[in-house]
């Protein structure tokens, strides 16, 4: 169905001499135009569901569907408003730029949030295949597993970021997990449990404590930030993630995500006797129905650990 353009209100005529003030001329702009913009921000702020990263990414997707939505002729359009027909107006725009499957997934997944927040489930489909999103794609045997030494651990000047990276390659945190990792509250001797505020789509999640090195590690993380959590006093979550991010660029350390990767495939060795694909491993196909019943049990209990759902995700990580 076409949108119904609205066209806008003429501004009001100036008398001669009279000047538009800056002020004035911003009002009128909101009023008119960004109305949609201003109640969705409004709602991400009140419902601060999830992580800073993904309360942040929500908002910023939210902002740009609104500007799309106003583009596209739904000019006085309220948060409140949402219909099937923005829905799939939205998915084609998208699907003609040929956005990639994921950024269209998590598009999908604000827009539930959206319609969630405004007691607007029914406007649209439980599932993506409704819109002709296809499952997106994660198979691959190429190994993105990255180490961490102490040799480079020691070019990280910060000790709370240098702290912040062990936890990342013992436990397979998220980088906002590790920042801000509370050890009084998340350390419950064998088994770790991870705050709402901190993880990514605000799930909470616990991980075994398994090793002697994981335990030497949580027991030096609890030394140096006691009852508080590894963003020191002084500093914001803003403020330390620059500082990490300053620490690890001269420190010569990139594409720390990686180190999530080298304890799933660490992880999954453990838990099944072998290498995963992705670490050199046997592939999917050439395994016994046993050994296929012990590698689905293997992903499942990784995902879990690293706050996904589902198995297929664990593709990402250790191959097929």
């Amino acid at each position: 169905m076409e949108p119904c353009r609205e066209s806008e209100p003429e501004p009001p005529r100036r008398t001669e001499g009279q000047k538009h003030s800056p002020k004035r001329k911003n009002t009128e702009r909101l009023g008119t135009m960004r109305n949609l913009n201003h109640q969705l921000k409004q709602l991400c702020r009140h419902c601060r569901e999830g992580s800073y990263a993904t309360q942040r990414n929500r908002e910023r997707m939210l902002t740009l569907m609104a500007n799309e939505l106003h583009a596209m002729g739904y000019r006085k359009m309220q948060s409140k408003s949402l219909k099937p027909k923005h829905i799939e107006a939205l998915v084609k725009q998208w699907q003609e730029k040929e956005l990639s499957i994921g950024t269209i997934k998590n598009r999908m997944a604000a827009l539930r949030w959206w319609a969630d927040k405004v007691n607007k489930q029914n406007v649209i489909a439980r599932s993506n295949e409704f819109y002709g999103i296809p499952d997106r794609r994660f198979v691959t045997n190429e190994s993105k597993a990255k180490d961490i030494t102490q040799t480079q651990l020691s070019k990280v000047k910060d000790i709370h970021v240098r702290m912040s990276l062990e936890l990342q390659r013992a436990f397979g945190l998220r980088r906002e997990e590790a920042m801000k990792f509370m050890p009084s509250y998340a350390d419950q001797k064998d088994h770790l449990r991870l705050k709402a505020s901190w993880t990514k789509g605000g799930k909470l999640r616990t991980i075994p404590v398994r090793t002697e090195h994981q335990r030497a590690i949580l027991d030096r993380t609890r030394a140096l930030a006691g009852f508080g959590s590894l963003i020191p006093p002084h500093r914001s979550y803003v403020q330390q993630l620059r500082v990490y991010e300053g620490n690890t660029t001269r420190a010569g350390l990139s594409s720390m995500h990686g180190l999530r990767h080298a304890y799933a495939q660490e992880r999954y060795e453990e838990l099944t006797g072998w290498k995963s694909p992705a670490a050199g491993g046997p592939d999917s196909k050439s395994l016994t129905p046993e050994q296929r019943e012990l590698d689905h049990q293997a992903r499942m209990t990784i995902s879990q650990e690293l706050g996904h759902e589902r198995e297929q995700i664990s593709t990402a990580y250790l191959g097929r």
